[in-house]
């Protein structure tokens, strides 16, 4: 899939371009209403979540680190939603930013590279939505005990 997203005419045809971030710089910012899907090239990225605390406050757990090959922004290929998480680089980060709408485009015009695209994107959404289930079991646990309800199960 990588290879495909590297194609020198998805450059061409204006549907990828090359993005640089510094450290602590906000790649993507949760609650926006973009449709962009980054390739990691170089660097490291955080995502994270903001949370909201019983007593008004905000935190923001990280949720994941992805590196050199990873992708993120893969739901707005499928969602006009707005993102569900913020990504902040971590050190100095390179991307390839691909305009989802183009790329969607692009990809129903060559099915066969939409096919190879597609089915690497299930593999990491699977990927991800097994670990979200692990992390949310675990925490779901640990709220029973914290809070005594686990002695009454």
């Amino acid at each position: 899939m990588l290879s495909i997203l590297r194609d020198q005419a998805l450059v061409e045809a204006g549907i990828v371009k090359n993005g640089t971030y510094s450290v602590n710089d906000t790649i993507v910012s949760e609650g926006r209403d973009d449709r962009r899907l980054y390739l990691i090239e170089k660097g490291c990225a955080r995502v994270s979540g903001r949370v909201a605390l019983a007593d008004g406050r905000h935190i923001q757990p990280g949720l994941c680190d992805l590196g050199p090959d990873e992708i993120f922004g893969e739901l707005s290929l499928f969602d006009a939603g707005s993102r569900s998480a913020s990504v902040i680089a971590l050190d100095d980060v390179e991307v390839l930013e691909f305009d989802a709408l183009a790329l969607e485009s692009y990809l129903d015009q060559h099915p066969a590279q939409g096919y190879v695209v597609l089915k690497e994107l299930l593999k990491i959404l699977t990927s991800r939505l097994r670990q979200t289930d692990r992390r949310w079991e675990q925490l779901f646990a640990w709220g029973l005990k914290e809070h005594g309800i686990d002695q009454h199960l």
